[in-house]
Formats: C-alpha cells, sequence, structure tokens
C-alpha cells in the first residue's frame, strides 16, 4: 500500500485532487461502459423478438398443414359408437347397425398339476408354432408359450387342492386369430371363439353391405372417419360429421393473436415520448431498419391478396393503428358460403407468415439472430477495449501519485532549507552605526 502524504508540505488534499483528475481521464472508458450497457440492452430485446418471431414461425407451420385446418365435429346417436376424425375426413353422416364386437379366442385346460408334455405345438391361421418348454411343470409350459411368437398367451388359474387349469388366449381380436392346439393330452375347453367385429350399413334397404373388422375399429369407415364400437345394437345408429367451425374459426383467431402480439412488441419498443420542453426520447428499437423490416415483411405476409382477393374478404383486416382485426362473424359467413376457400387462404396466410418469420428467426442465418451475433461483437470489443483503459487508468493513477508525492517531498525539503537559511540569518551578529 502506498503511503499517503496529504498536506504533509503543500497542506493540500492530494488524495481527492487525484481522484478528482481519474474522473476526468475515466470519461472516455465510462462512455464506453455506457455504450455496452445500451448494446447489452439491445441485445435482450433482440433475443425477445427473436423468440416471438420463432413461436409464430411455430404456429404458422402447423397451420399452413391442410389437416391443421380440417376441424370437424362428430356425433353418434348411441354411447355404443365413438367416432374419430383424421385427414382427409369430409362431412357426411351414416346409418349402421352393430352384429358383433370383436373377440379373442379363450379356452382352458382341465385341471392338472403338471403338463403331460414338454412340447406341442400352436396353430394360428394356418401357421404352427412348436412350444418347446425346459420341463412339463405348468410355469415352464406357460413361460415357453408366452415367449413364443405364436400370437398366444398363456396363464395358470388356481383351482385348488394344488391343481390348475391354465388359460390359452389369442394376443388379438378378429377371427384370422383363431388357434388351435395340438400334441398334448391334456383336455381343451373353449370358452370364446375368436371373431371379426360386423357393422351392417344401410339395414333392410337394397343396398345392405356388411363390413367387418378384426378390431372393434372400423378405419376410414366415411374418408378420415374411424368408428370404434362397443356394443351390439339391433336399431341403426347414425354416425354424422360436420365442419367445426368455431374450432376453424378458434385457429385464425389464434393467429392473428400472435401476429398482433408481435407487432405490440414491436410497436411498446419502438416508440418516442416527448417531455417537457419538447424533448423527445425513443425507446430501444425507434429507427431500427432492422426491425422496421420484420415488421413490414409479417405484416405483407399476412395481408398481402391472394388471388387477387383481400384476406379481409374472410374477416382477416388491418386497422389504421398497423393492427391485425378478426371478424369472427364475418369468418362464419365465409365458411358457411365456401369452406374450401377459407381454408385456402388461412392455409397460404399461414405457410406465407412461417417462411418469413423462419427466414428471420432461422438460428444460423436468420437476420434477427444475425442482428443479436453483430451486437454481441460489439459487446466483447467494447470489454476489450474497457479492459485497456482500465491498465491506461492505473497507470495513470500511479503517475499522479508519484508527481504529488514527488512535490510534497521536495516542498518538505524547500521548507527545511528555508527553516535552516532563516535559523542562520538569526544568529548573524548585529552592528550598531553611530550617526
Amino acid at each position: 500500500m502506498g503511503m499517503a502524504l496529504d498536506g504533509l508540505a503543500s497542506g493540500l488534499d492530494t488524495t481527492s485532487l487525484i481522484k478528482s483528475l481519474m474522473q476526468v481521464e475515466a470519461i472516455p472508458q465510462n462512455i464506453l461502459k455506457n455504450k455496452v450497457s445500451s448494446t447489452k440492452t439491445m441485445v435482450s430485446a433482440l433475443q425477445a423478438l427473436n423468440t416471438k418471431v420463432a413461436d409464430l414461425a411455430t404456429l404458422a407451420t402447423k397451420l399452413a398443414k391442410p389437416e391443421s385446418l380440417q376441424l370437424f365435429s362428430t356425433a353418434a346417436s348411441s354411447e355404443g359408437l365413438k367416432v374419430t376424425t383424421a385427414a382427409g375426413a369430409s362431412v357426411g353422416s351414416l346409418d349402421l347397425t352393430v352384429n358383433k364386437l370383436a373377440q379373442s379366442q379363450l379356452q382352458v385346460s382341465d385341471a392338472v398339476t403338471q403338463w403331460t408334455e414338454s412340447s406341442f405345438s400352436i396353430t394360428v391361421d394356418g401357421t404352427e408354432t412348436v412350444i418347446t418348454a425346459q420341463s412339463n411343470s405348468l410355469d415352464d409350459i406357460i413361460a415357453a408359450v408366452n415367449a413364443s411368437d405364436s400370437g398366444v398367451e398363456a396363464v395358470k388359474v388356481s383351482a385348488g387342492n394344488g391343481q390348475y387349469r391354465v388359460q390359452f388366449s389369442s394376443r388379438e381380436t378378429g377371427a384370422a386369430n383363431t388357434f388351435t392346439i395340438s400334441g398334448t393330452a391334456v383336455p381343451m375347453t373353449q370358452i370364446r371363439a375368436a371373431q371379426d367385429a360386423e357393422v351392417t350399413l344401410w339395414a333392410g334397404s337394397g343396398a345392405e353391405q356388411t363390413v367387418g373388422s378384426a378390431t372393434n375399429t372400423f378405419a376410414s369407415l366415411l374418408p378420415g372417419v374411424d368408428v370404434t364400437v362397443s356394443k351390439v345394437s339391433t336399431d341403426p345408429v347414425t354416425v354424422s360429421v360436420e365442419r367445426d367451425t368455431e374450432a376453424t374459426s378458434k385457429v385464425a383467431s389464434d393467429l392473428v393473436g400472435s401476429l398482433n402480439g408481435l407487432f405490440s412488441f414491436i410497436a411498446a419498443n419502438s416508440s418516442v415520448t416527448i417531455g417537457t420542453g419538447g424533448a423527445t426520447k425513443g425507446m430501444i428499437f425507434t429507427g431500427d431498419s432492422t426491425i422496421r423490416d420484420v415488421k413490414q415483411r409479417v405484416m405483407d405476409a399476412a395481408i398481402m391478396p391472394i388471388d387477387s382477393k383481400s384476406p379481409s374478404e374472410i374477416g382477416i383486416s388491418i386497422t389504421k393503428d398497423g393492427k391485425l382485426e378478426f371478424d369472427a362473424e364475418k369468418f362464419a359467413t365465409a365458411m358457411a358460403e365456401d369452406p374450401a376457400r377459407v381454408e385456402s387462404v388461412l392455409q397460404t396466410i399461414s405457410s406465407r407468415v412461417a417462411t418469413v418469420a423462419t427466414a428471420m428467426s432461422d438460428k444460423y442465418d436468420g437476420a434477427i439472430t444475425s442482428r443479436i451475433k453483430g451486437q454481441e461483437s460489439v459487446v466483447t470489443r467494447l470489454d476489450d477495449q474497457i479492459a485497456d483503459w482500465d491498465l491506461r487508468l492505473s497507470n495513470r493513477e500511479s503517475t499522479l501519485k508519484r508527481i504529488y508525492s514527488a512535490l510534497e517531498v521536495q516542498l518538505s525539503n524547500l521548507n527545511s532549507q528555508q527553516s535552516y537559511l532563516t535559523s542562520q540569518l538569526a544568529s548573524l551578529p548585529t552592528t550598531n552605526q553611530s550617526k
């Protein structure tokens, strides 16, 4: 630690004086620090913007797929039916009668303590599988069956007095999974036969048609419509599929909401405030060309005409304050008149927005990403300059301390000489001159 020499000879407060001089010397460094702070604020704002644009890209990419806009509501006149839709579904209704439910085959052995053989066969749909167990114990027999590719599984059920009955069942439902067990002397009893589910379409009419399924689900019974049955019916059951206008409207509303969220964020960070005396102050994005480009390109993607027609025809329009507006009533009317066109327009808007937003927010070469990387590089360079200034200011402070320390020493020496000369002069003899 250096020795403080404040005021020893000069009476000056050299510590405060040096501190004041260093504050002046540090002005360029403080300017750099302020620049770092503002640049980091810009980086944070750009990262937040990039997240919003990336989220918009994700949503728009999803909505650009045709199946995302093909939304339907389903209904069945019986609790014994469940209706689900998939890509390619269309509006329609169908009457059917459920004749049979799909089931697996189930059979059990007589009560035994062990199997009569360690090897036997299981045949499913003409394919024979030889089951070879380590022994004829029931546990080994069951383990061998369950480890095989026969499509049959086994379990033992207690029958009392140390005896068990072995239950065999096909792993899957459907008549094609009927199995037979051969090569064993153990008696078997079939509890349930394997069978397909069966429905009759247009029952009682000249067009009556019977349809079967190995499971209780009839896939694509109508285009893109699966029907799952769980109860036999004697009376016809009606299955209906209609467009879900409310769900499609919500999709459009969510897209507009996401776009407005982005525009509001940009607007809030681009505003200009006027203070006292007419002084103006801009936010972090004020006057930034990259931000203007982001907003303009996304807005154009959302509102540019499609087939020479404005999106406002389906209820999506731009307001005078630069935001989008969604008119649910107008959208519903357009859906009722031409649902295919509405879906096409939404898909086109979503595709255009997805393309622009993805290009802007791409984590490797997106416009916003590149701007973030550029600002981070600026921060790195400024930090290096600030570090250089730390060394420069430290050297300057050391120099000032040496100068003022030397000044105090020199003044102290001069004061000593002055005192010496004064004492010498005072010791000289005085002479009186007579007049």
